[in-house]
Order: C-alpha cells, then structure tokens, then sequence
C-alpha cells in the first residue's frame, strides 16, 4: 500500500491497511483503527474499483492493460490479453502485491469484466 500512494510516507504510519473497494467511496486505504485514511486524489495510479467504467484506467496494473483494452476490443483481443496475462503469471513476472492497489492478482477482475462484456454482447450477436 505504501509505494502506491502519492504522499509523504511520513503521514502514512506503518501498520495493517485495509482496501475499501467500495467504487462511490474516495477512501481506498483505511487503518484497521480508521484513524488514517488514503484517499483516491492521494494514489500514484487511479484504482480500477473507483472508476471501473473509465476506459483509460488500468485493470491489470502489472501488463498494463485497460478497461478500454478489454470493453471495446473483438473477442480475439480479450483473449489475447487473457493470454497475456496468464503468461506473465507462469513467469512470474506479475508483481499485483505491489501494483494492483487492491494487493492481489487481477486476473478475476479481467474474467469479470469480460464476462460481463460478453454477456453484453448476446443478445446483439443473437438477434442477427
């Protein structure tokens, strides 16, 4: 959580944080004792979980993938970037502890979104 936020480390005391996914929330950091809180304007990178509708913010923060990347693409593109993705997880070239702001893989945010973006597109491919 420390290297991702955008202030003076010295106002962020060490300890346990937590992540507010929370998307109409602007905290995304709360201390377990709620006493210090990190809010969206206070991180380096936008978190996908606040803003998941904007087509510029990354959801895969390690390959640099963006929500446009994966909403506006063809079928073929969402499963290049899944490729992707899987590739640099077998190689061990992710590193989601240290970039996703939610401190995990975000790989089940891709499958979500294309997941739901699919489902989107049925019923258009259905009616032609």
């Amino acid at each position: 959580m420390r290297a991702l936020v955008a202030l003076s480390l010295r106002s962020v005391p060490q300890g346990n944080y937590l992540f507010c996914r929370t998307r109409d929330c602007p905290v995304v950091y709360f201390s377990q004792d709620h006493e210090t809180v990190v809010l969206k304007s206070e991180m380096r990178e936008r978190v996908y979980q606040k803003e998941p509708d904007s087509a510029d913010v990354w959801i895969c923060y390690c390959f640099r993938h963006t929500v446009g990347d994966v909403t506006k693409g063809l079928k073929a593109d969402r499963d290049r970037i899944l490729s992707d993705i899987n590739s640099g997880i077998r190689a061990e070239e992710c590193a989601c502890d240290l970039r996703n702001p939610q401190g995990s893989c975000c790989l089940g945010n891709v499958v979500a979104l294309i997941r739901q973006v699919t489902s989107a597109e049925a019923p258009e491919s259905s009616s032609a």
